[in-house]
C-alpha cells in the first residue's frame, strides 16, 4: 500500500513510525527539512519537501499512486485543501486532522465526503472520547471493553502490599483458579514486557489483565484495589479538550471546571449548562481546597501547558482524589505517568495517530487500540474460515513470543483462552501485540 502523509510534526512522525513497521511505502511531506531528515535518518520512509497544496509537491510524491493520502498538519485549512487536492489528482482514500469539531457533525462530514475527504479526524474530541473511556473504572489506570464489557482490558499498578509483588507469573497461577483474568502485558519504567511463567513482578510494575466480568472483581481483590464509582469530576482547563469532555461527562457525572481566564470562563458558562464553571487558578492550593478537592473522584488536567497538568494532578492525588489524567504534550513525558504517581497521562497527537493507524490495518481487525505508555497494540479479530489459527491448539500454533491471545467471545460469551483452547470461525479474538510483529499476527487471521 502507498501512504502520503502531509505534515512532519508529531501526528505525522508517530504514524509513519507506526506504518514503518508494516513494511508500507510511506512518503512524508512537509516544508521543513530538519523534520524531514529527522524523520528519514530514524525512519524507513521517503520524504519531498514542499507545500502539501501545491500539485507539483504531490505529484512528486506520486499522488496518483497513492492508495491513502493521510494530512495532519498543524494547519485545518491546509489539511482540508490537501485532502481535496489530492482526492482529484487521484489519492484513493483521503483524511483530514482538523480542530473545528462544527466539522464532525454527521452532515458536514457527509459535505466534506462529497467533495472528496473520506474521513474528517480531530485530536481534542478523540481525546475527550479518550477520558470518558479511562473513567469506566476509578481503581485502574486504563480500561478498555469488548461487547460491552464481555471481555475488559484493565491496568493496575503494583504496590508494596500486592500479594504479586517479588513472584513470578508461575508462582501466582494459583491466585486465579476459576481462569477468569490472564496477564497480558508489564509496564516496567519505560519499558513493555510480553509476561511469561519466570517473569517476575516487581514494585511499581504496571500490569494489564485481560479479564472477564468476575475476573475484573478478582483482580481488584488480589491487588487490595477498591472498585469506588466515580460521581465527581473536576476539570483544569477550558481548552477544547476540557470543554468537549466536560459536555459528554455531565450527563452522567457532577463536574466542576476551573478556567483561569475570567472572560472565558464566563463564555464556558454559557455553553455548558450542566457545568459549574470557576474563574481561578487552579495551580493555587487555596482554590482546590475551597472548591471541595476533598470530595472529587476524579480531576482531569488539561491545560495548554504539560507541567501544570502533571503538577496539578500530583497534588489532586495528595489529597485523596482516586483517579487523576493529564493531558501532556511532549510525548516522552507519557511513560513517566507510573513512576510519578499520575495514573494516566495522555497525548491527545498520539490518540490521533493510533485512530488513524486502523486505516491500513489488515485481516479482519474489527478494533485497535493503544495502551498508554506501553509499547503494544489491544486488537480484535474476526476468525475467517480456514485461517491459519483454526488449524491448531493455541499452544501448538508458534504464535509469535512478542504477542499474546488474551480472550475469545464465541456466540456471546466469552472464554479467558488457554493453551488447549481451539479456535473456531466467527470466534472474535482480543490480542495485545507488539507493534513490530502486529503483521505476523494478522496472518494468522488472513
Amino acid at each position: 500500500m502507498k501512504i502520503i502523509i502531509a505534515g512532519a510534526g508529531d501526528v505525522g512522525f508517530h504514524l509513519a513510525k507506526l506504518l514503518a513497521n508494516e513494511e508500507q511505502d510511506i512518503v512524508l511531506i512537509d516544508t521543513n527539512q530538519e523534520k524531514l531528515q529527522y524523520a528519514s535518518d530514524h525512519l524507513d520512509v521517503a520524504t519531498v519537501k514542499g507545500k502539501s497544496t501545491d500539485y507539483q509537491t504531490l505529484k512528486r510524491a506520486e499522488i496518483d499512486k497513492a492508495d491513502l493520502l493521510i494530512s495532519v498538519t498543524s494547519f485545518e485549512e491546509n489539511n482540508l485543501m490537501t485532502a481535496l487536492i489530492g482526492k482529484r489528482l487521484g489519492a484513493g482514500r483521503t483524511i483530514a486532522r482538523v480542530s473545528n469539531i462544527t466539522f464532525l457533525s454527521e452532515e458536514q462530514k457527509e459535505d466534506f465526503k462529497n467533495m472528496g475527504i473520506d474521513e474528517i479526524i480531530s485530536p481534542e474530541m478523540l481525546a475527550s472520547k479518550e477520558i470518558k473511556r479511562l473513567l469506566k473504572e476509578a481503581a485502574t489506570t486504563d480500561v478498555f471493553e469488548f461487547e460491552s464489557g464481555k471481555l475488559s482490558l484493565i491496568g493496575i499498578s503494583i504496590d508494596e502490599k500486592d500479594p504479586l509483588n517479588n513472584k513470578t507469573l508461575a508462582e501466582t497461577i494459583h491466585l486465579n483458579p476459576d481462569h477468569n483474568f490472564i496477564t497480558v502485558a508489564i509496564l516496567r519504567n519505560s519499558e513493555t514486557l510480553i509476561p511469561r511463567g519466570d517473569t517476575r513482578f516487581q514494585l511499581n510494575d504496571h500490569v494489564y489483565y485481560i479479564a472477564l466480568p468476575e475476573g475484573i472483581d478478582r483482580v481488584l481483590k488480589l491487588t487490595g484495589k477498591r472498585r469506588d464509582k466515580i460521581r465527581n469530576i473536576m476539570i483544569l482547563g477550558g481548552s477544547k479538550v476540557g470543554i468537549n469532555a466536560a459536555r459528554e461527562l455531565s450527563k452522567k457525572y457532577n463536574v466542576k471546571l476551573i478556567e483561569r481566564s475570567k472572560e472565558k470562563s464566563f463564555d464556558i458558562a454559557e455553553t455548558l449548562d450542566d457545568v459549574m464553571v470557576i474563574s481561578g487558578d487552579g495551580r493555587k492550593v487555596e482554590l482546590l481546597n475551597e472548591e471541595g478537592i476533598e470530595n472529587i473522584d476524579a480531576f482531569i488536567a488539561v491545560t495548554g501547558n504539560s507541567e501544570t497538568n502533571i503538577i496539578s494532578s500530583l497534588v489532586a492525588k495528595n489529597h485523596g482524589v482516586k483517579k487523576t489524567i493529564s493531558l501532556v504534550e511532549n510525548m516522552d513525558y507519557i511513560h513517566l505517568s507510573q513512576n510519578i504517581g499520575v495514573d494516566t497521562m495522555i497525548n491527545k497527537k498520539l490518540i490521533a495517530a493510533n485512530f488513524i493507524f486502523r486505516y491500513v490495518r489488515e485481516g479482519h481487525v474489527i478494533a485497535i487500540t493503544s495502551i498508554h505508555g506501553a509499547d503494544a497494540e489491544i486488537l480484535e479479530f474476526v476468525v475467517k474460515k480456514g485461517s491459519k489459527i483454526t488449524h491448531k491448539p493455541l499452544s501448538e500454533l508458534k504464535f509469535p513470543r512478542t504477542a499474546i491471545v488474551g480472550g475469545v467471545i464465541r456466540r456471546g460469551k466469552a472464554y479467558i483462552t488457554m493453551g488447549n483452547f481451539e479456535f473456531e470461525e466467527h470466534d472474535r479474538v482480543v490480542v495485545l501485540s507488539k507493534p513490530e510483529c502486529i503483521h505476523k499476527v494478522e496472518d494468522f487471521f488472513k
